[in-house]
């Protein structure tokens, strides 16, 4: 492959799946595309430690020696206007062109924008990139009263919050089942939130955490076919073959679930970015990787391994009020998921369970870890078994 891969997106897909190209033993021309002007960093920890720190630095994601080491091309600041896949190559923006012989499109998401009178007051912020997580921290250095909207991750993290007594105790106010109507500014900067309820939230400072929108407009105008995301196969091929996608843009049928899902995390984009290299030099295998997640919250360590989408039964380990449990989710008598607060002996015990096809029954659970541990081990001992059989 004389153009060899082209990969547009400089985030935790887009290096990752440079570094398992070499690791294959891909030995053609490797070009990362990224449009920040920044060498990649890790995204998770600037809703946490980042800008908690003045002094805080962003964590590459690689040592600048990792690029040129392994003869990767990265070409930060670089915005594409344009993919030709019957020509295979990419127009640039402000010009010129970029020839690929394949195509890993790791685009990732951006926080969905606010339709609300007041939004584009000075002060009111979303958390995607380090240049926002720098202006969260300068701002919120300067304020005193701050509204968040949204309970996801990014909204929890920054509240530093998962559950209301902690949150209360805190002195952190949480609402339920309201919306905000709209915001009012001073001098053209953000001073109060409106509910619909017509309550008025003081705030100097407002943090948007209401979802993401995948990045798929490139691939669109292509031609590629998109549902919620750019859809794959479990090769991580669109319906060009020759141009994959991973990460928060790629949306595909779950291989557990059986469902069509896009997840937005770090193991999901690093997986399926492994999965791609492998599709490219030519050792396909289906997906199948167990989903999981998790977040720092205050003092609680909030870890999920599977996916939790229609259970209709659970089992509790642990105890709530100690801030130390596990809740794991059924479907029947089929484990789906676990979702652990500050237990995180369970959350990998969990991670081998469902990567084993292992469905413990939920009286298991509830006798505690050593039955779990145990029952396990005998599922693991008579697997070859079974498969044999």
């Amino acid at each position: 492959m004389k153009n060899g891969v082209v990969i547009v997106g400089a985030g935790h897909a887009g290096v990752q799946a440079a570094a398992s190209l070499r690791e294959e033993g891909y030995d053609g021309p490797v070009i990362l595309i990224g449009d920040e002007n920044e060498p990649p960093y890790h995204k998770p920890p600037l809703s946490k430690t980042f800008i908690k720190d003045a002094d805080a630095k962003p964590q590459p994601l690689r040592g600048e020696a990792f690029y040129s080491g392994n003869a990767i091309d990265y070409r930060p600041g670089v915005w594409i206007d344009r993919i030709d896949g019957g020509e295979r190559r990419l127009d640039v923006s402000g010009g010129g062109t970029i020839a690929f012989d394949r195509l890993v499109l790791a685009t990732g998401s951006r926080p969905r924008l606010l339709k609300l009178d007041g939004a584009e007051l000075a002060g009111v912020v979303s958390l995607r990139s380090l240049a926002d997580a720098r202006l969260i921290r300068e701002l919120s250095a300067q304020s005193e009263e701050v509204v968040i909207l949204g309970g996801g991750f990014i909204g929890l993290e920054i509240a530093a919050t998962h559950v209301r007594q902690r949150l209360e105790a805190m002195g952190v106010r949480l609402l339920t089942g309201t919306t905000v109507a709209r915001l009012e500014g001073e001098g053209g900067r953000v001073s109060a939130a409106i509910t619909s309820s017509g309550e008025r939230l003081p705030a100097q400072l407002v943090i948007i955490g209401i979802g993401v929108v995948p990045n798929v407009e490139l691939a669109e105008a292509a031609g590629i076919a998109i549902a919620n995301g750019i859809r794959v196969d479990q090769h991580m091929q669109s319906s060009i073959p020759e141009i994959l996608a991973v990460g928060d843009a790629a949306s595909y049928r779950h291989w557990f679930t059986g469902g069509d899902v896009r997840l937005e995390s770090v193991q999901n984009a690093t997986d399926q970015a492994r999965l791609a290299a492998r599709t490219i030099v030519g050792h396909a295998e289906p997906f199948a990787a167990v989903p999981w997640f998790w977040s720092d919250i205050g003092d609680m360590k909030l870890q999920m391994v599977g996916l939790t989408q229609g259970g209709d039964s659970h089992v509790v380990l642990g105890e709530p009020a100690e801030n130390r449990f596990s809740i794991y989710h059924y479907a029947g008598n089929r484990l789906l998921g676990i979702e652990s607060v500050n237990r995180p002996a369970d959350h990998m015990l969990g991670r081998k369970m469902l990567g084993a096809g292992f469905s413990p029954a939920p009286h298991t659970v509830a006798a505690g870890p050593d039955a779990l541990k145990a029952a396990l081990a005998a599922f693991s001992q008579d697997e070859p078994a079974r498969a044999s059989a």
